[in-house]
């Protein structure tokens, strides 16, 4: 059977389309939170796209140095900015300042530059100036989005890169910042940024998507055997994770024992979850690997025993974790890290592979 791709599209999310979509209508700016796989980088450009403007994407995540950081910037706003009169502007720029603007071939640039490391604070001004420069030159709206905003922390010891990056957002009138994060921290409050929340998606939000999408596949879900219910209660309301599992259950239906054609079973759904858990621990346990103790221990104790209050005394003592400020700081630390939702959620794990997986582990 043809599986289908699963093209880029919103599920849910209208609330947020509007609110993301006026935002960027009025030039200002935003952060977008919310955890891996809910959708963060789809809404943006939905929403780019219903406004019509240009789309800049920085991933933080790539970059380990102020070094990378401003190849990364620079690569993206060549990439971006690509029309003759574009490279006119930059070129006419960049007389002015240490970088020269270098043909690649096939119409490809490149932004270079020669210096030391003492320079690059210079070089960040001058280069985050640009796209307000062409935005202006060209009289089009631009938006800058920062993915993973807060790994520029990782190199970025003083808060320097990211003060200036917030003073720059509130100059810079024809460029739009929108900062992608898991979540909203405290600085966010003392910022004129809209704050534009991810939560899961709801059964309803959900169900008539991968009802629709399978049906693409030529299957539905068996309402005796409660399918449909599995699946929804196996994904809670990930996105991300419905789409691994929607795929691994597409791929698998065919060597499968089926009553019925096209017709998907709650014993189905079970055994693609658990293949596709399988095929994907390895992961997990690298995860685990790269944290502390004290954050596997609360994981673990959330996966096998979930609660709204973890910081009761009878949920420490019987899971035997650790008391005060340890034990929010794991939880915080965890919660930025996209793995587990905070009090708004009820401190449930946000990977609901991730959470099935550690129940498996702990049996």
């Amino acid at each position: 059977m043809d599986l289908p791709s699963f093209p880029l599209e919103l599920v849910g999310r209208t609330d947020e389309l509007e609110q993301m979509v006026q935002t960027l209508a009025a030039g200002s700016n935003c952060l977008v939170t919310g955890v891996p796989g809910s959708g963060r980088r789809t809404l943006i450009r939905a929403a780019v796209e219903r406004v019509g403007i240009l789309l800049l994407e920085i991933d933080c995540l790539r970059t380990t140095s102020a070094h990378q950081f401003l190849q990364v910037l620079a690569d993206r706003i060549t990439a971006t900015f690509v029309d003759q009169q574009a490279l006119t502007l930059m070129r006419a720029w960049s007389l002015d300042h240490p970088f020269t603007v270098e043909g690649l071939g096939s119409g490809r640039t490149r932004l270079v530059w020669q210096g030391t490391p003492n320079q690059d604070w210079r070089l960040f001004q001058a280069l985050l100036d640009l796209p307000q420069l062409l935005a202006e030159a060209l009289d089009k709206a631009i938006v800058m989005v920062f993915q993973n905003f807060p790994h520029l922390r990782s190199w970025d010891r003083q808060g320097q890169w990211e003060t200036y990056l917030g003073e720059a957002a509130q100059q810079h009138h024809r460029v739009s910042y929108v900062l992608v994060t898991t979540v909203a921290e405290a600085w966010v409050h003392d910022q004129t940024l809209q704050v534009i929340q991810l939560s899961p998606l709801s059964n309803a939000e959900l169900q008539p998507w991968i009802i629709t999408e399978m049906a693409t596949a030529g299957l539905k879900f068996d309402p005796d055997t409660r399918a449909l219910d599995l699946f929804l209660g196996y994904v809670q309301g990930h996105l991300g994770d419905a789409i691994a599992l929607a795929r691994r259950v597409w791929l698998e239906y065919q060597t499968l024992n089926a009553t019925e054609p096209g017709l998907l079973q709650a014993h189905h759904i079970h055994h693609s979850m658990i293949g596709l858990i399988e095929d994907i621990s390895i992961t997990f346990e690298s995860l685990l690997l790269l944290l502390p103790p004290s954050q596997i221990r609360v994981l673990e104790s959330l996966a096998f025993d979930p609660t709204d209050s973890p910081h009761a005394h009878s949920y420490i003592k019987k899971h035997q974790l650790s008391r005060g400020g340890s034990l929010q700081g794991a939880l915080n630390s965890l919660e930025q890290k996209g793995l587990i939702y905070g009090p708004d959620q009820g401190y449930r794990i946000a990977l609901p592979l991730l959470d099935f997986w550690l129940k498996q582990r702990l049996i």
